[in-house]
């Protein structure tokens, strides 16, 4: 008998990663069409970065950020509100045996992104970073 392989990698499959990538394309087309009465969500532009499905995936955990100005946490709040409503659209747009349950998180990579950036602005780390880089060309010649 053939013996069934199991995914020793740590990262998702590719069928949660195609799987992922199709929900977020359908929720984008859908959140851009619909207008909540939900005031976290009013005049709110929101972006939606990734799309976690689960190995089964049933369930989806879904990164938002806002557009601009805004609280992301605030934001993944109101979606979650409307996570039933989201879900029954996002039911009628995609081909999938079942449709995830979709839990809206706040995505602060951002965020982290301009702190590094900021962190290496610094000047005290630009000048050890001009000086090593300095070193490194001198060591070529």
């Amino acid at each position: 008998m053939a013996r069934r392989q199991t995914n020793t990698s740590k990262g998702p499959s590719q069928r949660q990663l195609r799987a992922g990538e199709l929900v977020r394309h359908a929720l984008v087309g859908i959140i851009t069409r619909e207008e909540f009465r939900d005031p976290d969500l009013e005049g709110q532009m929101i972006s939606v970065t990734e799309v976690r499905p689960s190995p089964d995936l049933r369930v989806a955990k879904v990164y938002v950020a806002p557009l601009g100005r805004g609280d992301s946490a605030k934001l993944a709040a109101g979606l979650n509100r409307c996570a039933a409503f989201l879900r029954g659209r996002l039911g009628r747009e995609i081909e999938m045996k079942f449709t995830p349950e979709l839990h809206f998180h706040a995505d602060n990579s951002f965020d982290t992104a301009s702190h590094v950036d900021d962190l290496l602005n610094r000047p005290t780390v630009r000048k050890d970073l001009d000086a090593a880089r300095d070193g490194d060309a001198d060591a070529e010649d």
